[in-house]
């Protein structure tokens, strides 16, 4: 095991007493204690270093910059009861709100939500807030007419086949679920969005998570790794329909540095995958 990268935020691993790096298997308790924690005490510094690109109504899909705006991936919007799995401090589901849309808003960390409540009294758009593990949704079947998640809950929970299996049970039929994710091919590259990130050092293959772990070896941070047929795979066995896999490209003068994603990485291969993905009917 070797000290965490240097770019993850340092408050919240001091205040974790995050020590080391491991790869090893994390079910799905221990993710989300660990993740919940993690993201508590970094909420404050997450919204710090982004908050001006995410901006407090606005639905951006991915760090590449393409918004719901200009893609229209979940379609007319008026009316239509949007859950957002993953929110963070819910900008997309205010932008969503601001469409004539009824959005509800899910994350896992209560310091997340905390931001979405200061800013829902910033913009004056107010949106339910909902603090649950993906994994176990606390609603209805069939209550909505669309799901979306902007790297939100996918990476962080143990099974995706459960985060599907939810989303599939609270849409009602023909309804969308379109997720963003790092795209899976990053996982061979390290953290790095400079020239150390263009060599690849860890197998394609290898779903062992990584793990930030304390002096104890406790879990403070936790990420799985899904290749890309194992998104499919499990897309299908939810009885979601697969209709494309977007892969942004990176914009003609982009020039913001985002954790790993950088113009110098995007320029030669993708940064995020987009599902676009419907429940039959």
């Amino acid at each position: 095991m070797t000290s965490p990268p240097p770019d993850r935020h340092d408050r919240a691993e001091q205040r974790l007493g995050t020590a080391a790096i491991a790869y090893r298997e994390v079910g799905s308790a221990e993710a989300a204690a660990a993740n919940l924690a993690w993201w508590d005490a970094d909420a404050d510094e997450y919204h710090e270093t982004h908050g001006d690109f995410l901006g407090e109504a606005d639905f951006l899909w991915c760090p590449e910059g393409l918004r719901e705006a200009d893609t229209g991936f979940l379609g007319p919007l008026a009316g239509r009861r949007v859950l957002e799995v993953g929110c963070g401090s819910a900008p997309c589901a205010r932008w969503l709100a601001a469409q004539g849309a009824h959005p509800v808003a899910l994350d896992l960390s209560a310091g997340m939500l905390r931001h979405a409540r200061e800013a829902a009294g910033r913009t004056g758009i107010h949106v339910p807030l909902v603090q649950a593990n993906a994994e176990f949704l606390p609603l209805a079947d069939g209550s909505f007419d669309a799901a979306c998640s902007a790297f939100g809950a996918l990476p962080f929970v143990s099974s995706v086949d459960a985060v599907f299996a939810e989303v599939h049970r609270v849409l009602r039929p023909g309804a969308p679920w379109v997720f963003a994710v790092t795209h899976p091919m990053r996982w061979i590259f390290p953290d790095d969005p400079g020239p150390a990130g263009l060599t690849a050092t860890q197998p394609y293959f290898d779903r062992t998570p990584y793990v930030e772990v304390d002096g104890d070896g406790r879990a403070t941070y936790v990420e799985y790794h899904r290749t890309l047929g194992d998104y499919v795979r499990g897309l299908a066995g939810a009885g979601l329909e697969l209709l494309d896999l977007v892969e942004p490209e990176w914009p003609d003068g982009h020039t913001r540095v985002w954790g790993q994603w950088s113009p110098l990485r995007g320029k030669l291969f993708p940064g995020t995958a987009i599902f676009r993905t419907r429940k039959p009917g």
